[in-house]
């Protein structure tokens, strides 16, 4: 489990893009906090503060305690808007939520044991990663940090759907919910060209090794 993220943020009155501008040219971020039948609030949060916690995968996923101004609240990262060649955070919004209230959020995908992957290690295939995070819903203390997917037994032309995945007992895959089920791809192993020339050298031996 992550350990616990607390962001300091100020609440702001100032509004519109010259005030944001002033804002990141003393390295800070505007953002916003909302729902849980409370006002949004315009926030204030510290530039450098911002970058550490944007190293972290889990700021993505987990429950943030967003701390304004002495109040603290449960939220979890709901939008981020990045500068188009700069890469850095030039806004924020977070979601309040409820200990009791379901939320749906997208968490990461972490795949494991690639390298002995049947389909790779036996086979001669190369995996695609077909999607890096999934959708879920869950109480929010049921929040996971990320889905692991065991890529082991995975062979050559096969693919992982979400359906394959195993997610805690408490948490839904949001898609496989829909009142028509979306079970998306999520990785799967193909042929190399490598791989295909091989097999095809092979085809082409046995061929001749007929004709004689």
């Amino acid at each position: 489990m992550a350990e616990a993220m607390i962001l300091n943020a100020q609440a702001r009155e100032d509004i519109g893009k010259g005030a944001s501008r002033r804002l990141r040219r003393a390295d800070k971020v505007p953002g916003i906090i909302y729902g849980g039948d409370v006002e949004p609030v315009r926030i204030t949060l510290e530039g450098k503060q911002i970058r550490r916690a944007l190293e972290n995968d889990s700021f993505y996923s987990q429950i943030i305690t967003v701390d304004v101004d002495g109040k603290t609240q449960q939220a979890i990262l709901k939008d981020i808007q990045r500068h188009p060649a700069k890469e850095f955070a030039m806004h924020m919004d977070f979601l309040r939520v409820k200990a009791t209230e379901a939320i749906s959020t997208r968490v990461p995908l972490h795949f494991l044991n690639e390298e002995l992957c049947k389909g790779v290690k036996e086979q001669g295939g190369a995996i695609t990663h077909l999607r890096v995070e999934v959708g879920v819903t869950c109480l929010p203390a049921n929040l996971p940090e990320f889905i692991d997917v065991d890529m082991t037994d995975v062979e050559l032309g096969s693919t992982l759907r979400l359906s394959d995945l195993n997610v805690p007992a408490d948490v839904v895959l949001t898609s496989l919910t829909l009142p028509e089920p979306k079970d998306n791809d999520v990785a799967s192993v193909q042929a190399t060209r490598a791989t295909v020339e091989d097999e095809e050298e092979s085809a082409e031996g046995e061929e001749a090794g007929s004709e004689e």
